[in-house]
């Protein structure tokens, strides 16, 4: 066992035995200055007020206006060549975001216009106080599809449309307050909480919905279900076979083929992305013409219809702030103010890590939550960062955020002088174009990546896409968030606990059950506590130690390997302890001495070290019984085994105190 027999201990002596380093006690610190450090730690770990120290009023005055106006930071720097890059981003993105807007719009059961005044207002506010150089702002599906189904289910959006359409623009208020809360509060941890597994199977179960809810337009159908669950589509769409229009159905699936084929296209070529990128727009352009030139709208092709001409009217006076309806649109605005904040944020930092910048979580909740806000005021829905626009975006050779503007004004164009040209836009094209979107979000490649490295992971991802597909959005993103805390909570009341051995000729402890060389120290069980020890923790532990210690002695035993002498508790990973937690400790030590064995500790913290002093365990345990390392532990229990037989009745171990190196 490395070096145990012959041991001597240079250092401090402890009791009568010379111990390598002493696990000092760290000094108390005021509990307000404590308090401080751990509230900066949570809400500003990134200190962003280092950059005003030692600078002066004015100075500060301007850095305060570049921290919540980014734009004001990269502005001046901006060149000409930078301006070719993000015109020619700017203007294909606009020609994904004028059809995707308008069918994401239609989702939502909105009017049409409104996703195209959502691609206006939203953006020119994100271009100025975002700080992603690559994310394009628009309308999303998920987002429209969980405005439909929460406003939907007490506001038909047929039966009562402007109370529908009011209730729409206060969720869209609401999620603004929310979200810039969140961003103003330093509170962006709790979007972590929705969790990569999580993600992946609600994004794929809001679009295997989205999907299923788009067969409507590609059947030609006029009346369908307003639940999103698989049963009550399938049931809606077979309940109407007299009802489905073969001309519609070839037109989608024409429209379906041509949008997958070039975005099939692009992946095989990547620098033909624009191919795929102008497809959506090509398809509403042909779209179009088809229904003009053969008059199907008169047999039974459904069209956009008029769009109203003219830029965003406002739209402050329309926000419904009284009951009853106040608490659906609060609802509303929140769980969808959460999702959208999760997947621009996600898709953000995406884009970021490939070319190696960073982007501030909590400025982009202030962004996001200042142009919903101004959105809501201004006939917008809800807006975030969709993936495919941003992709675009970033394959198009974005340089900052003036892309965004750039497509604010080629929306602006369109709804002053173009929205006669959609007159004749089919809606079974905007189905294509929704189910061409949606595909791409079913991520069955991580899903199954999920599989092989994580199957709790791919239990919380399946959990979502199930709960999403078969009952409805919202239960699917409770079941997510809800396995997900569990499994947060069993890793802490259930922390693992491990035997670490001995590596041979070496100083070095590992896990026996992953370091098949790794050997048992004779008389000694060490047992590595791999979390924090809180009260919900402390009671399993204390079982959890002694069953440990049960194991040990029955496997000595039978081999007449001697007996157990001393038990050792790695304390490395065991960052912090409360009341519970040093009560346990307490606890197990004279219950383990009632067993005639020593408890030990090796390698605590300063915050272990600090309550375990208050409290008196350490005095209780006895400072020369811990130590700085495993391996000095180990190393002087070896010793008092090899040069003294144990002496205490019970079989018990021998004290520091009672000899000297």
């Amino acid at each position: 066992m490395g070096n145990a027999d012959g041991l001597v201990f240079p250092g401090t002596e402890v009791g009568g035995l010379e111990c390598a380093h002493r696990v000092p006690v760290p000094p108390t610190r005021p509990f307000w200055e404590t308090l401080k450090a751990n509230l900066k730690e949570t809400f500003f770990p990134d200190d962003p007020l280092r950059q005003f120290k030692g600078q002066t009023t004015s100075r500060r005055v301007v850095l305060a206006l570049q921290y919540f106006l980014p734009i004001l930071e990269w502005a001046p720097r901006y060149t000409f060549a930078f301006f070719q890059a993000d015109l020619v981003s700017g203007i294909t993105i606009a020609s994904l975001a004028i059809p995707q807007g308008i069918s994401y719009a239609k989702l939502a059961n909105l009017p049409p216009i409104l996703g195209l005044y959502s691609s206006f207002v939203p953006p020119l506010v994100y271009a100025m106080m975002g700080s992603s150089r690559d994310l394009a702002v628009g309308t999303v599906a998920v987002a429209s599809l969980l405005i439909a189904s929460m406003l939907g289910k007490e506001v038909s959006p047929s039966q009562n449309p402007t109370l529908y359409l009011h209730l729409a623009f206060t969720a869209t208020f609401f999620a603004g307050i929310f979200q810039a809360a969140l961003g103003f509060l330093r509170l962006g941890f709790i979007v972590d909480f929705l969790s990569h597994a999580t993600i992946v199977g609600f994004m794929g179960g809001a679009a295997t919905v989205v999907c299923l809810q788009q067969l409507k337009g590609i059947l030609g159908l006029h009346h369908f279900t307003t639940a999103t669950d698989l049963v009550s589509v399938m049931e809606s769409i077979f309940s109407q076979t007299n009802q489905w229009r073969w001309e519609s159905v070839v037109l989608g699936v024409a429209f379906l083929f041509y949008l997958l084929l070039t975005r099939f296209l692009s992946k095989k070529n990547p620098r033909f992305f624009w191919i795929s990128a102008a497809a959506p727009l090509t398809s509403v352009i042909l779209g179009s013409l088809l229904v003009f030139l053969t008059r199907a709208e008169h047999h039974g092709v459904q069209v956009i219809g008029e769009l109203k001409k003219g830029l965003n009217p406002p739209s402050f006076g329309d926000l419904t702030l009284t009951s009853p309806h106040m608490m659906l649109a609060l609802k509303t605005g929140i769980v969808t103010g959460i999702v959208a904040l999760a997947e621009g944020i996600a898709v953000g930092r995406s884009f970021a890590m490939f070319k190696s910048y960073h982007i501030d979580g909590n400025k982009e909740m202030i962004a996001f939550g200042m142009m919903n806000i101004a959105g809501s005021v201004t006939s917008c829905y809800l807006t975030t960062g969709p993936f495919s626009r941003s992709a675009v975006n970033y394959n198009a050779g974005c340089k900052t955020a003036v892309s965004n503007i750039v497509m604010a004004m080629a929306v602006m164009i369109t709804l002053l002088f173009l929205t006669p040209l959609f007159h004749y836009t089919p809606l079974v094209v905007l189905s294509s174009i929704i189910i061409a979107a949606m595909l791409g979000l079913i991520d069955y490649e991580a899903a199954f990546h999920l599989w092989k490295v994580d199957k709790v992971d791919f239990s919380v991802c399946m959990g979502a896409y199930l709960g999403v597909v078969f009952g409805s959005v919202e239960i699917g993103l409770v079941i997510a968030v809800g396995v997900s805390m569990l499994r947060v909570l069993l890793f802490v009341a259930r922390p693992r606990t491990t035997v670490l051995g001995n590596i041979p000729n070496s100083m070095i402890y590992r896990r026996m059950d992953q370091f098949s060389e790794a050997q048992a120290v004779p008389g000694v069980l060490i047992l590595h506590v791999d979390a924090p020890i809180y009260f919900a923790n402390s009671c399993y532990l204390r079982e959890r130690i002694s069953r440990w210690i049960d194991e040990e002695e029955d496997r000595l035993r039978p081999k007449d390997e001697g007996s157990l002498q001393y038990v050792i508790l790695d304390l490395g990973a065991v960052g912090s302890i409360d009341t519970s937690g040093i009560s346990m400790l307490d606890e197990l030590k004279k219950n383990i001495e009632k067993r005639g064995l020593q408890l030990v500790l090796a390698n605590p913290g300063s915050e272990v070290m600090k309550k375990l002093d208050k409290s008196k365990v350490v005095e209780a345990i006895g400072q020369e019984w811990i130590f700085l390392t495993v391996g000095e532990a180990v190393g002087a229990c070896s010793f008092l085994l090899h040069s003294h037989k144990p002496g205490v009745a019970a079989g018990g171990a021998t004290t520091p105190s009672d000899h000297h190196v």
